[in-house]
C-alpha cells in the first residue's frame, strides 16, 4: 500500500511525496482510512512509540480541515514541550500546501503573550501541552467551543505526569458533537476512564501487543559493579565509535552530572531535562537532530519528546523502576523499519529484573560483557583505519606534499602507518593498556556480597518512610539527594515497602546521611532512619543497633499491624535484625 492509496487530497500526497515518504506504517495504513471516512466515530490508537503516530492523525486531520476557516478547529494535547514542538513542525510541513492551515504551538518556557498572539490572529491547529494550555483558558484568550477534532497523543504519559485534573478542565471547554482521537502506546485505566467519559463507541486499533517491544530493537545488559558503571558507560561509547545514541537517567542531577563527566572526558554529549531553560533544551535538540551532537543524555521525561531518526543506541544508565518505562526509552532506536541497540548497565542486584523486562517486551535480552580494553582499542584502530581509506585527499594541500614527501621519504610504508597510527592512536592504547576487566569485578562483588546485606563497600539504612506515605523509589532518590546531598550515582539499591523503606550509601556517607536526615520531613511526616547490620545467621555477624538518628517512635509508625505483618512474609527476621 502507499499513500496515493489512502484517498488524501493531492495538496497532501504532494507535500508526503517531498518529504520522500512513500509506504504507510501499519497504524497508518489503519487508522488514515477510518478518520478519513464519514460518519466515521471516535477512535483509540494503540501502538509504541516510533511509529509513525503523528501522520496517523495528522494527515486525516489535514484532510478534514476547512482552510476558510479561522477559528480553532483542532487541538492537540501532547504531554511534553519537545514532542509539541515536534508534532507541530510535522503538521506544518504536511500542510505545505494548504496555505488556509496555521498550526500553533502551545508550550510553557516560552513567552506566552506571543503564544495568544499567534491564536487571536487565526491558528486554527493548536499543538499544546496541557499546562499551558489551561493557563491561557483561565485568561480567556482561547475559544474552543468550535473544535471538531480533539487528539490526545501519548494519553498514558500525560496521565503519568500528573495531568489528569488539567485534561479534565480542557476537555469540559470543547463541545460534546467534536471527535476525540486518543492515542497511546498503552491502556491504563486511567487512560479507559477518559476514553469512557470523553468518547462515544470509540474504535479501537491495536498495532502488535500491547507493551510488546519494537523487533527491530536488539536488547542487551551488562552487569558490573555500582561503583564501575560510569567506566562500563565509558567502554561501550568507546566500543561503538559510530554512535548517534540516547543515554538514559533516573533524575535530573544524575543526567547532568554524567554529561559533565562525559565532556570532561572528551565525548561530544550534551545534557537534556526539566532544568535548563527552554532556549537550552531548543538548542540541545537542534543539535541533536543536525547530527552534530553525537550523545544526548536526558531524563524519562524527555523520551516522549525525542523524535529523531537513525539513533544507533539507547543506553540505560540506570534501569527504571516501571518496567514500561524501559519500553519507551528503547524506542527511541529501531526506527522507521531501521535496527538499533538497547543496552541496560545493571549491578549484580539488578539482574533479577532482566526477566521482568523480558515478560514485558515479549524478547530475550542478551548478556554480554563489558567490552574490554584491547577490544576497544582493535574497534577504534579499524575504525580510523576506515576513515583514513575514505577520506578523499585535499586539493590544497598539494603545495604542501613535496616538502611532507621530503621529510618522510626515509621511512617504509610499513614504518609510516604504524607511525601515523601510534600518533592517532596513543590516547586509547594508553588509557586501556592496563585495563580491569569489569565482567570479573561484577562477578567477585557478587560473591562477596552477603545475603540480604548491602553491597561492598555500601551501608545500608532502615528508613521510616514507605509507600503508604505517598513515596516511590523516584522521590525517595529526590528526597536523600536534596536532604543530604549526595549525587544519585551514589545512592545505591533502595527497596520500598508499605510503611518503611531499606536504602544503601557508601561506607564514607554514613554519618553525613545520619546528621543530614535528623530532624527532617518528608511530605510533613518527621523522618527516623537507622543503620543495620546482617544477622549472624547471615554471614554479617551481630545483630541491634549501631546508630540511629531521627524524630522517635516506632520505625512502624504509620504502617500500622498490616505492615508489621508484611514485612515478616517479605523480609522475614529483619526486625531481629535491628
Amino acid at each position: 500500500m502507499t499513500f496515493q492509496d489512502l484517498q488524501l487530497r493531492e495538496e497532501i500526497l504532494k507535500a508526503i511525496q517531498d518529504l520522500g515518504f512513500q509506504q504507510p506504517t501499519e497504524i497508518q495504513q489503519k487508522a488514515i482510512p477510518e478518520l478519513i471516512s464519514e460518519g466515521s466515530s471516535d477512535f483509540v490508537g494503540l501502538a509504541q512509540t516510533g511509529t509513525g503516530k503523528t501522520a496517523a492523525f495528522g494527515l486525516p486531520m489535514l484532510h478534514l480541515m476547512d482552510t476558510e476557516d479561522r477559528k480553532v478547529q483542532a487541538v492537540i494535547l501532547s504531554p511534553t514541550r519537545e514532542l509539541g514542538i515536534q508534532i507541530a513542525a510535522e503538521l506544518k510541513n504536511f500542510a505545505k500546501y494548504l496555505p488556509g492551515v496555521q498550526v500553533c504551538a502551545v508550550y510553557g518556557g516560552a513567552s506566552i503573550e506571543g503564544q495568544m498572539r499567534e491564536i487571536r490572529q487565526g491558528a486554527n491547529i493548536i499543538v499544546a501541552t496541557p499546562g499551558r494550555l489551561l493557563d491561557i483558558l483561565e485568561r480567556g484568550k482561547i475559544d474552543l467551543s468550535q473544535v471538531k477534532y480533539l487528539v490526545l497523543d501519548e494519553a498514558d504519559e500525560m496521565l503519568n505526569m500528573g495531568f489528569k485534573d488539567a485534561l479534565d478542565d480542557i476537555l469540559r471547554h470543547t463541545p460534546k458533537e467534536k471527535r476525540t482521537w486518543l492515542f497511546s502506546a498503552t491502556m491504563p485505566q486511567e487512560v479507559r476512564r477518559i476514553a469512557k467519559n470523553y468518547m462515544t463507541d470509540p474504535l479501537e486499533v491495536v498495532i502488535g501487543k500491547q507493551n510488546s517491544g519494537n523487533k527491530n530493537i536488539e536488547h542487551q545488559y551488562v552487569v558490573v559493579r555500582q561503583s564501575d558503571r560510569y567506566e562500563a558507560l565509558k567502554r561501550l561509547l568507546d566500543y561503538y565509535p559510530d554512535i548517534f545514541g540516547l543515554i538514559f537517567c533516573r533524575t535530573k542531577i544524575e543526567t547532568q552530572e554524567v554529561a559533565d563527566k562525559l565532556i570532561k572526558d572528551g565525548y561530544n554529549a550534551e545534557a537534556l531535562h526539566g532544568d535548563l531553560s527552554q532556549a537550552q533544551r531548543d538548542l540541545v535538540m537542534k543539535r541533536f537532530r543536525q547530527h552534530s551532537l553525537q550523545i544526548l543524555v536526558a531524563t524519562d521525561v524527555a523520551a516522549r519528546g525525542i523524535d529523531v531518526n537513525d539513533i544507533s543506541h539507547v543506553m540505560h544508565y540506570m534501569i527504571p523502576d516501571d518496567i514500561e518505562v524501559y519500553t519507551h526509552r528503547s524506542g527511541r532506536t529501531g526506527r522507521a523499519g531501521k535496527t538499533g541497540i538497547s543496552i541496560a548497565i545493571l549491578t549484580p542486584r539488578d539482574e533479577r529484573r532482566v526477566r521482568e523486562i523480558e515478560n514485558q517486551i515479549k524478547q530475550q535480552m542478551q548478556r554480554i560483557q563489558p567490552p574490554k580494553g584491547q577490544d576497544i582499542c582493535e574497534k577504534q584502530l579499524l575504525h580510523l583505519v576506515a576513515r583514513v581509506a575514505e577520506k578523499e585527499a585535499s586539493a590544497g594541500m598539494d603545495t604542501f606534499l613535496p616538502n611532507a614527501y621530503e621529510k618522510l621519504q626515509d621511512f617504509t610504508k610499513e614504518e609510516l602507518i604504524q607511525k601515523f597510527l601510534s600518533f592517532e592512536f596513543e590516547r586509547f592504547l594508553n588509557y586501556y593498556e592496563n585495563a580491569q576487566d569489569l565482567s570479573n569485578s561484577a562477578e567477585d562483588s557478587s560473591r562477596r556480597r552477603e545475603p540480604r546485606g548491602a553491597d561492598t563497600g555500601f551501608t545500608r539504612f532502615f528508613l521510616n518512610i514507605g509507600a503508604l506515605d505517598g513515596a516511590n523509589k523516584g522521590s525517595l532518590l529526590k528526597f536523600l539527594c536534596d536532604t543530604t546531598g549526595l549525587r544519585s550515582n551514589s545512592v545505591g539499591r533502595i527497596d520500598l515497602m508499605k510503611g518503611f523503606s531499606f536504602f544503601e550509601v557508601p561506607e564514607a556517607d554514613c554519618d553525613t546521611v545520619l546528621s543530614s536526615l535528623k530532624n527532617s520531613d518528608f511530605e510533613g511526616k518527621r523522618v527516623s532512619v537507622e543503620v543495620s547490620k546482617p544477622r549472624k545467621d547471615e554471614g554479617g555477624g551481630g545483630g541491634g543497633f549501631r546508630k540511629s538518628s531521627g524524630g522517635g517512635g516506632s520505625r512502624y509508625s504509620g504502617g500500622g499491624n498490616s505492615d508489621r505483618r508484611d514485612s515478616d512474609r517479605r523480609d522475614s527476621g529483619r526486625r531481629k535484625r535491628f
